[in-house]
């Protein structure tokens, strides 16, 4: 546990320095096309439990992004104000839609306990770096994918947040004409290939295809 606490806190004494995500960029924009939704249970809850020891504030920013479908450039831009009661409002810097999203008891409650100590106008995800800046897109991702990393998780990044969101929403309530809305997607089959339900059915179907071997 000793080693696990000083792991930690020298992550978060040098991941926000400008050098460590700089060579992060690199690996981020040859690496985001082949990022892919977290699809077990068991490995989400070892990724909240990891953050959730690493820093809170890195946690909410998990749970934020599998529980809003939001992008990491929407999600880093939040402030205290943008949560309305039961909804977290916000627009879309891609698009310009605003989106209004449902919290359910558990995430609400999580949210508010996290802001409580907060201003309006403050940014829920704050740099350390100035006086209320948030967190950089580089910054979200680097803490998504190290903390992907450490769990032996493979092929995530902050954009398998999103697609983590799309999967298990589809997973339990089978609405692909929503997602595809949700995410302003123009066909069905695109949302279908985005959450990873393509790959999913080819992993089935080859599971028991076999020829010539002897």
């Amino acid at each position: 546990m000793i080693i696990h606490d000083m792991i930690i806190a020298s992550k978060i004494a040098h991941i926000e320095s400008p050098e460590t995500v700089a060579l992060f960029v690199l690996r981020k924009e040859s690496q985001m096309n082949y990022v892919e939704p977290i699809r077990s249970l068991d490995d989400i809850e070892l990724m909240s439990s990891y953050l959730k020891d690493w820093n809170k504030r890195n946690y909410i920013l998990f749970i934020v992004g599998i529980n809003t479908g939001l992008r990491i450039s929407d999600i880093v831009e939040l402030r205290v104000h943008d949560i309305r009661g039961w909804y977290i409002v916000k627009r879309e810097r891609k698009t310009k839609k605003v989106q209004k999203i449902r919290m359910n008891v558990k995430f609400k409650k999580e949210l508010m306990d996290y802001v409580k100590d907060m201003k309006p106008n403050d940014y829920l995800f704050k740099s350390r770096n100035g006086k209320n800046k948030h967190i950089t897109t580089q910054m979200g991702y680097l803490i998504v994918k190290t903390a992907a990393e450490d769990c032996g998780i493979e092929n995530v990044g902050s954009h398998s947040m999103r697609k983590t969101f799309g999967y298990h929403h589809y997973r339990k309530h089978k609405d692909l004409a929503l997602l595809m809305d949700q995410f302003n997607h123009a066909s069905v089959a695109i949302t279908k290939r985005y959450i990873g339900l393509n790959q999913d059915r080819k992993d089935q179907t080859l599971a028991n295809f076999s020829l010539g071997i002897l």
